[in-house]
């Protein structure tokens, strides 16, 4: 089923987001956990690619296992970084193949063998192409990814919203943001967009705080980190599974506070934290524990 028609007929959406082992792991230390995830009832989850496209054909077999044998709506990630005309064509019909529906369009990031790698020299230098493209392909729904903070290559957020605003005139059927950790700026962004005429549904994502690791991630994002997760995360960086705890409350709270709002769902990167994630539900009242 096409999400974008899932966001008509129920609000809000519960997704979560597992990427795929390294290519050195068996995928069973993945499908072990799908049963899990499952029981967590997500509207759809989606499987990531990996830099360069590095996991794409494990994110199409897992993205179709998803579906096939857990009756899970899935959304497979692609990128245009790298690839031909005929190779990402190739791979559209990969998965219509497989039965995917849903496909998050994204620029991608380089080869991590490549630092330098020059985007310029793809078929597609910018998302809003690859949504282009795929839209005369095969008739999927097509997610985008959203930078609540503004995209981290973009000078200023007003830039960065109109290149949002071309993504969606390409074809986008809903978004996706990256991670933020200050409700207030997605609620600022939600006004941005609409301001400018983009009135097509957007999924908060939510990244819990598992360790001190997430600095560096949002460094190279460009996402901020309020003083009072600073200070939680001073306080427990020698403890790290009250880190964890705090992480999962923090996130909770987000996710509360985001559907008491009125936000059309709630997209959780999970890291492939299958129990931790199962506490965020419950801890964010959306899932209940077997008890006795």
């Amino acid at each position: 089923m096409k999400i974008i028609k899932m966001l008509e007929s129920k609000k809000p959406l519960i997704s979560f987001e597992i990427f795929p082992p390294k290519p050195d792991m068996p995928l069973e230390t993945l499908y072990d956990s799908l049963a899990g995830f499952k029981s967590l009832n997500p509207d759809f989850i989606s499987v990531t690619y990996g830099a360069g496209g590095s996991q794409k054909g494990r994110t199409i077999e897992i993205a179709a296992k998803i579906k096939k044998d857990y009756g899970i709506e899935s959304m497979a990630h692609f990128t245009c970084v790298g690839h031909t005309e005929a190779e990402i064509d190739a791979l559209l019909d990969s998965m219509h193949l497989s039965g995917l529906e849903n496909i998050l369009a994204l620029r991608g990031d380089p080869p991590l063998d490549q630092p330098g790698f020059d985007f310029n020299k793809s078929t597609y230098v910018h998302a809003c192409e690859l949504v282009g493209h795929i839209r005369r392909k095969n008739n999927f729904c097509v997610a985008a990814a959203a930078y609540v903070e503004g995209h981290v290559e973009s000078k200023r957020i007003k830039q960065d919203m109109l290149h949002l605003k071309e993504k969606v005139e390409a074809g986008v059927d809903f978004l996706v943001t990256q991670l933020f950790f200050d409700n207030r700026l997605f609620y600022e962004f939600l006004d941005r967009a609409a301001s400018i005429g983009i009135n097509c549904p957007v999924i908060p994502g939510i990244m819990p705080i598992f360790s001190g690791r997430i600095k560096n991630m949002t460094a190279r994002s460009g996402c901020s980190i309020p003083a009072t997760l600073v200070l939680m995360m001073d306080k427990y960086q020698q403890s790290p599974d009250e880190l964890r705890k705090a992480g999962i409350e923090y996130a909770a709270g987000q996710i509360r506070d985001l559907l008491d709002s009125g936000a059309d769902g709630v997209h959780i990167y999970t890291m492939n934290r299958l129990g931790s994630t199962r506490e965020i539900m419950e801890a964010a009242g959306l899932f209940k524990g077997q008890t006795g």
